[in-house]
């Protein structure tokens, strides 16, 4: 079944109207016809709300209301992701497939190895790029929201954006030389701690990995480092492990 986003206000009574670029993708692309049933959200309430196409128009599809369920797709907590710059497309794989794995919001990061810099017209350009694939994944995975990808933030940024969330977790490939250091069994127990309703911040480095003294900073603030294992991970591939034993532990 073809999932779509509208706006709220496009969700009226017994009639939910599709307009913008769904309708030429609806008429001419996956060729849907009245009769056919789809699912539609609003991005907002988490619901799926279940119709069926009535008439397909010039700038609208008219679907009717069949019935909503409820009990969604979304993970129970929040989940932010804070990637440093990769290099290439590597970001364009790392948000399509955390979107798929139910990440609520991505916030790329300039750290010091990051070998990508950005200027302000290019970052502008890379976010615009990054929300589109967010909103395909979403889409693709029938997500109830579409998760926002944030404008590109500063390392000391982000942590004072991620400072006052519930669990704030930094999986680091040398956790095991430092002086709080746990292990995966320590790592084990944080996870299995996790809970519905909380936020939930990770912090993933760049291809080279954080300084010692982004991880001190990390540190400092409550961040939890923890061990992903005993193999060292692509940095596109950090995240997408994260978020698999995330899911896993919260739905489980």
């Amino acid at each position: 079944m073809y999932h779509f986003f509208v706006n709220p206000s496009q969700i009226c009574d017994t009639r939910v109207i599709i307009t913008g670029d769904d309708v030429n993708h609806i008429k001419n692309v996956i060729r849907l016809k009245a009769g056919d049933e789809i699912s539609i959200s609003n991005g907002e309430d988490g619901r799926d709300y279940r119709c069926q196409i009535e008439e397909i128009m010039e700038t609208q599809v008219v679907c009717k209301l069949c019935f909503i369920k409820e009990d969604g797709v979304e993970l129970p907590a929040k989940v932010y992701l804070f990637q440093g710059l990769p290099k290439n497309d590597k970001m364009e794989l790392i948000i399509q497939k955390t979107v798929e794995l139910g990440v609520y919001e991505l916030i790329p990061v300039a750290m010091k190895r990051c070998v990508v810099k950005l200027d302000e017209k290019k970052a502008k350009s890379k976010i615009a790029r990054w929300q589109t694939i967010a909103e395909a994944a979403a889409k693709q995975s029938k997500r109830a929201v579409i998760p926002q990808v944030k404008e590109v933030m500063t390392y000391r940024q982000a942590l004072e954006y991620a400072k006052d969330m519930d669990v704030k977790l930094v999986p680091y490939e040398m956790e095991d030389i430092l002086d709080n250091a746990s292990g995966m069994a320590g790592t084990k127990k944080l996870m299995e701690s996790l809970r519905a309703g909380q936020r939930i911040a990770v912090f993933i480095g760049p291809e080279g990995g954080f300084e010692q003294d982004e991880i001190d900073a990390a540190i400092s603030l409550g961040m939890n480092p923890v061990t992903l294992g005993k193999r060292i991970l692509r940095t596109e591939t950090a995240g997408m492990t994260i978020m698999a034993w995330m899911m896993y532990q919260l739905e489980g």
